[in-house]
Formats: structure tokens, sequence, C-alpha cells
């Protein structure tokens, strides 16, 4: 399996279902790891709880401002909970990536402690 085209890509949006049926679409940071795509997020998010409900969701390349660029794929996520190691990787594959961006928004998250609250998703998109 090889990495996913959209982990290249700057933004995704990562949509996510509510209990409803309803779509939330989030545009993300994405980074390559291990043949799947991971983003980060913060942990007390409204989009991890849908995760935990529903690991489906659908992925595609977007703007900052989440408007399409490609088409959608479908995928499943899940939380990386417990696993330093992994998120040792998964923050030096985003530092690799966006580089002083990500050092940059690192800094302002610890002076404000939302760095503590950050979670890594790991997506994996369907063949």
């Amino acid at each position: 399996m090889s990495t996913p085209a959209l982990a290249r890509a700057r933004y995704i949006n990562l949509r996510s279902y509510r209990r409803d049926g309803s779509t939330v679409d989030t545009p993300v940071w994405c980074a390559p790891l291990d043949d799947k795509i991971i983003v980060f997020t913060d942990g007390t998010s409204y989009k991890v709880g849908r995760i935990a409900r529903n690991a489906r969701v659908q992925v595609a390349k977007c703007d900052a401002r989440g408007k399409l660029l490609g088409a959608w794929q479908d995928g499943s996520c899940r939380a990386i909970r417990d696993d330093p190691e992994y998120d040792r990787r998964a923050y030096q594959s985003l530092n690799d990536k966006y580089r002083l961006w990500m050092k940059v928004g690192t800094f302002f998250s610890t002076l404000s402690g939302r760095v503590k609250r950050r979670l890594i998703l790991e997506i994996s998109v369907d063949d």
C-alpha cells in the first residue's frame, strides 16, 4: 500500500457524521504516516466525539477555507491515544511538512495551554 495522494495536499476537508446522519466538514492540515493520513486536532473538539461514534469519514483536497479542490474519498478514522512513540512520529511528519507554520502554531498553543489537548487522528482511505 502506498501513501494516499491526499497526504500531499496542503489542506484536506475531513467530513464526519452527526448522530442524525448530517455531515460536518472541517478543513485540516494533514501529513503521511505509515500509508495513512494523520491530522491533529483539539482532543475536546466535537469531531473527536463524532468519529468515536462513527469511524466512517470522507476526505477531499480543499483550500484553507474548505472549498473543495478534489473529489471526496471514503475512509475511516480513529483517534490515537496513549501511544507516545506514534505521537512523536506523527508530529515529526507534520513538522517536516509544515515547518515554520507548525512550529509557530505549536508555540502559541503551548502559551495558551491548548497543546496539552492535542490529539492525533489517523485516516485510512478506502481503495
